[in-house]
Order: C-alpha cells, then sequence, then structure tokens
C-alpha cells in the first residue's frame, strides 16, 4: 500500500492542463510538478486519495530533450511559471493540446487544434504586476508569490516574466515599508497595513497602486519621492480593502500622486486606462489576437457589432474604425468611463458603451438593432458567459460568433451548450442525446458549428492560454 512519503520511481507519461507530469504506479495516476513526459523521475508522495495522487520531484533520472534550464530561483516553489521548465516550441503544443482535450472531455467536440501562437518575448513579457504582501511566521514583512493552491508567501525580488522595472518597484516599496515602519498584512491575525502591489505600464508610464487594510499609511511623500527614482512618469494609488476576501481591489480609491489615468496608442487608436481598466498583459499577443479578431466581425463596413465584456474599449474602438456601429458592453464603472473617454478622443460617433451586466444589456441591444448585420465577439473573465446569455445567443439567430477566451474549462463548457453538445436538464448540464448518432464536426440545426479554433500564447512559461474560436449558426 502506498503511503504518505513513499519514495517512488516512474516514467512520466504525459502532461496535465496545469503544466504537471502524468506519472502511473501500481494502479494510481500521480500527478507531479516540473516533470516532463518521457523523463524517469523519483518523487516522494505527498497524498493518495483512492486512485489519484500527488507528489513532489525528488531527482529527474533521465531528462527528456525538451527540458530547459530554469530562470527562475524560486520555480516550482512559486505557484506561477508551471512550464518554464519545458522548451517554448514545446510549450506552445502543449497549450494546443490542452485546449483539445477540454473540448472533448467537457464538451464531446472533437477537433483538430492548431499549435499556439507565439510571444515573441518569452520572458519578461507582462506589463502588470500584481503581487501580494504579506508577513511571515515571524512577523516579518514579506512580498512575493502565492505557492501553489496556498495563501503562504514564496518571498521574491524579482520575477522572470515581468519586465525590469517590475523588480526595481518591489525593492522600493520594500525599502518604504522597512524605513516608515509599514507592515504587511497578516491574514489570520487581520493585523498589518499592505495587502498587495498592483502597477501597470502603459506606454512607458506607469500606474502603481497599494492595496491596504487601513486608509492611511505614513510618509507617502516619501514613497513618492522614491517612485520618483525608478519611474519617469507614474500615478500613485492607495485603495482600500478591508474585506475578507480573494478579490484584490476594495471600492474606495485615493489618488495620491500623478494624473490618475494614462493615455497610449495602439493600431490607430488612442486610449485611456486607469488602476482597474482590463488590458491584456502580454501586448505583443494583444496585437496579433486583435488583428485576427478584428477580421472575424469586420469584413465589408456594413457590420453592427457588439463587444460584450468591453472591459477599457479598446478592441471596441478598433471596431469602430471598420464597422457601420459598435457597441461596448462593461460592468465595471471606471473602464466604462475610459471607454467613453477613448471614444471622444478618437472621434468616434459610431461607437456606444453601455454600463452594466451583459445577460441585461444584451437584448436591448440586438432588439434594437434588429435586421442589421449583426457580429458578435465576446472576451468573458476566466469564469466564461453567463448562462443566461448563451440562452439569449441561440434565441438570437445572430449568424456569427466570434469567443475570446482564456480559459479552456470555461470555454468548452460554453462551446457545448452553443452548439447544442450539452443541455440543460434539472440544473445540470449534459450530453445532448440528440448528438448520439451525428459525426464529428456535424452541427445541429439552431445551433453553432466551430467555424476554426486558433490558440494565442498570451502567458509564456505558464499554464495559462488564451483561445480565439469563430462560430457559425447552422
Amino acid at each position: 500500500m502506498i503511503e504518505k512519503n513513499d519514495v517512488i520511481c516512474a516514467i512520466t507519461e504525459g502532461l496535465g492542463s496545469n503544466g504537471e507530469g502524468i506519472l502511473r504506479y501500481e494502479g494510481i495516476t500521480f500527478f507531479v510538478p516540473a516533470c516532463l513526459p518521457g523523463e524517469k523521475v523519483r518523487f516522494r508522495v505527498l497524498k493518495v486519495k483512492g486512485n489519484v495522487g500527488y507528489g513532489k520531484v525528488e531527482e529527474i533520472l533521465t531528462p527528456a530533450e525538451e527540458r530547459v534550464r530554469v530562470k527562475c530561483p524560486v520555480f516550482s516553489k512559486c505557484g506561477g511559471c508551471s512550464l518554464q521548465h519545458l522548451e517554448y516550441g514545446a510549450q506552445l503544443v502543449h497549450k494546443a493540446t490542452v485546449v483539445k482535450d477540454a473540448l472533448r472531455k467537457i464538451a464531446g467536440i472533437s477537433i483538430s487544434v492548431p499549435t499556439a501562437v507565439k510571444s515573441d518575448f518569452p520572458f519578461g513579457y507582462r506589463n502588470k504586476l500584481q503581487i501580494p504582501v504579506g508577513v511571515n511566521r515571524d512577523g516579518e514583512t514579506v512580498i512575493g508569490f502565492y505557492a501553489e493552491h496556498s495563501h503562504r508567501i514564496v518571498p521574491i525580488t524579482a520575477c522572470a516574466i515581468q519586465p525590469e522595472w517590475a523588480e526595481k518597484l518591489i525593492a522600493v516599496v520594500k525599502r518604504y515599508m522597512l524605513e516608515c515602519a509599514v507592515r504587511g498584512y497578516d491574514e489570520e491575525r487581520k493585523t498589518g497595513a499592505v495587502r498587495h502591489i498592483v502597477a501597470r505600464e502603459i506606454g512607458g508610464k506607469y500606474i502603481v497602486t497599494l492595496v491596504t487594510a487601513t486608509k492611511k499609511l505614513p510618509n507617502l511623500g516619501y514613497l513618492v519621492e522614491l517612485l520618483s527614482k525608478i519611474l519617469k512618469e507614474f500615478t500613485l494609488y492607495i485603495n482600500f480593502n478591508d474585506e475578507e476576501t480573494n478579490v484584490v481591489f476594495g471600492k474606495e480609491f485615493h489618488l495620491i500622486h500623478g494624473a490618475g489615468t494614462f493615455s497610449a496608442e495602439e493600431q490607430g487608436i488612442s486610449y485611456e486606462a486607469g488602476p482597474v481598466t482590463f488590458l491584456q498583459v502580454n501586448e505583443n499577443v494583444r496585437t496579433k489576437l486583435y488583428k485576427e479578431a478584428l477580421k472575424t466581425v469586420c469584413s465589408d463596413g456594413d457590420e453592427v457589432v457588439i463587444d460584450a465584456y468591453s472591459g477599457g474599449g479598446l478592441l471596441t474602438a478598433m471596431i469602430a474604425k471598420k464597422a457601420k456601429r459598435v457597441y461596448g458592453i462593461e460592468l465595471e464603472e471606471e473602464a466604462s468611463r475610459c471607454a467613453d473617454l477613448l471614444k471622444a478622443k478618437n472621434g468616434l460617433e459610431n461607437m456606444t458603451n453601455i454600463c452594466g451586466y451583459v445577460e441585461k444589456e444584451l437584448p436591448a441591444v440586438l432588439k434594437k438593432e434588429q435586421g442589421e448585420k449583426i457580429r458578435l465577439i465576446l472576451d468573458p473573465p476566466r469564469a466564461g458567459i453567463a448562462r443566461s446569455v448563451l440562452l439569449s445567443l441561440l434565441k438570437s439567430k445572430i449568424p456569427q460568433l466570434t469567443l475570446i477566451s482564456c480559459n479552456p474549462a470555461t470555454l468548452a463548457r460554453d462551446l457545448g451548450i452553443l452548439s447544442g453538445r450539452l443541455i440543460e436538464k434539472e440544473g445540470e448540464l449534459v450530453k445532448n442525446p440528440a448528438y448520439a448518432e451525428v459525426a464529428d464536426g456535424e452541427t445541429l440545426e439552431g445551433y453553432y458549428g466551430i467555424e476554426w479554433i486558433q490558440p494565442y500564447d498570451m502567458f509564456p512559461q505558464t499554464k495559462h492560454v488564451e483561445t480565439l474560436v469563430c462560430l457559425t449558426r447552422k
């Protein structure tokens, strides 16, 4: 009988969706991070439940050809770059496999998925830093990333997928906190001040936010002075969040220094963003993704396009340059305000921004534009598209949909509903029996078929993948 702390030798058979190695031993399937297919490894058993187990690598006995030297000293300790040990080209193939497997297992959709489009910058690509601040067991302030499946902070001074400015920013905030006796937040004792550092680069300018459990911090003028030495132009916010929640930002922002928002330009659109405006973290891949997405919704300029979950309106504005009219629907008020500013700044009279829930606002827009050549693009959060939205889409008879997803599992679920492969029965999603005798690739009347699908590597070195899908109605 296999027990905790047993040491086992086995061959890695494949990679899981989280980048962990899959090994089998005496009828038990083990998931062990930092292993690659074909490798013979020695690992320590951490947990066994039924026929599933979890382990930790002790030694790589026979390395795979695709294994590369990692750049990060806390690789496998931090919960971030689970694929950094895998050669980059192989990462792109793996991410396509993750999307393909999710579609097959969750939705029963068998389809060929091409290799993910690469990022020209596999390291240092992120324009956003979001990092927890807390205390260790000795009560000392630590800045770092959470270990996998925990709120234990692994201290870092730099990150391989963050640019150089992030390392300087972490050092400056750490110095400020040390010299001004500002403590990190202790989640157990509910004491301390700083909970997160959040910063974004926009066209060489920076929006820095300290998320705090207290409404005031001492000597903020000194922090501004320190930041001025490393950042040429920046805005500083304090965000107050004393809620016991995993949501990073609270509702209360206080502008300490700078303009509050910054502008930049992409593909002929001058845009503006604030501390909570959604923008893709990898500008290089974002440009590739948006160019392809634009082709799917704008072909001849006669389209009325609805951009659901539109964020700060960047893609909405790009669409406005090519379409007859465009509507952007976004729940976050600050992002919607930025979209309105973007509209005015670029003189886009054919762009309408609506602040509200997609499930509430979409039907009204569809009714208003009835008879027009409607195209819909949806870029939902990780939780996917609301069930009510999916059902309204099936009733809408829109001929073409374009989806952008950052979560293969929720993408598969949503595509399962839109394609008719999954139906709701007594509150549960189940396989549609009508598909029992339908060949792969065929679509039931009234549902959507996948015209094409393409993953993009928005997040190199990590398990995450962005996917663009075009669907047409049967």
